[in-house]
């Protein structure tokens, strides 16, 4: 099969719509509204849907990995958005070394992890 890809869009629920809408303009994305139940977000041409939905074992069971061009420049900058202070449930896990390259992670407000991955190139 041949076939030119344009961007993968994954569908993400949330346990509390509009604060989960407030986080992710927060993190920088900017947002699409398509419904009162579902937007689209978007950061440089890359995104994701978020929906008015939450099926607990769906929701903690969802990861999302970006990949970054400078991991520990993301997490600084991760850091000093206040993140914790400002929304309950964060959580924040500090960048590592791995053998494929630098990650840090990120819960959001409804338990969903989030990746931010930079490969190493060799």
């Amino acid at each position: 099969m041949k076939y030119k890809a344009k961007s993968i869009r994954p569908f993400i629920g949330a346990k509390d719509y509009e604060l989960s809408r407030n986080f992710y303009r927060d993190l920088g994305f900017q947002e699409i509204t398509l419904s009162s139940e579902m937007s689209y977000f978007d950061k440089s041409g890359l995104g994701f849907y978020l929906q008015n939905a939450y099926v607990k074992d769906w929701i903690e069971n969802t990861m999302v990995f970006m990949e970054v061009e400078n991991v520990k420049q993301f997490w600084n900058d991760l850091v000093a958005l206040e993140l914790t202070a400002k929304y309950e449930n964060i959580k924040l896990v500090p960048m590592r070394e791995l053998d494929w390259g630098k990650e840090c992670f990120l819960h959001d407000p409804s338990g969903i992890l989030w990746h931010f991955g930079e490969f190493t190139t060799k």
